[in-house]
């Protein structure tokens, strides 16, 4: 079943017979899908270039993701034996902190290098 929208003539006055015109076949897009092709059209219009990604670099990405994943379970691992042995509030608020910033510092770091790695020119 086709779906139809019902349109009149620019200048509408009573005597304009309204039409009926079928949709685009188009299905309705993700939230999702939008963005993307919002970001997609800003890239063209800043003349960047879309570059896949060779196998060497996904590789390296996914390593650079492994090693990162992992000094994050094992800061969190010792975290949780600190706050095993802390006495009072303002320590556990202390060791918290600390460990939101080492996070965060682990996250940058991965970010940087998966950025660089994505940066090195492909064959």
């Amino acid at each position: 079943m086709r779906a139809f929208f019902i349109s009149c003539e620019p200048a509408i006055t009573p005597d304009t017979p309204a039409t009926l015109q079928p949709m685009s076949d188009d299905a309705p897009k993700s939230a999702f899908e939008l963005a993307m092709q919002r970001l997609r059209q800003k890239d063209k219009e800043a003349n960047v270039d879309e570059r896949p990604l060779t196998d060497a670099q996904k590789a390296a990405i996914a390593e650079v993701r492994q090693i990162f994943t992992a000094r994050t379970a094992e800061r969190e691992i010792l975290h949780r034996a600190a706050l095993r042995k802390a006495a009072t509030r303002e320590e556990v608020e202390l060791l918290n902190e600390n460990l939101r910033r080492d996070l965060e510092r682990l996250a940058s770091d991965r970010d940087r290098k998966i950025g660089e790695i994505r940066g090195q020119a492909s064959p």
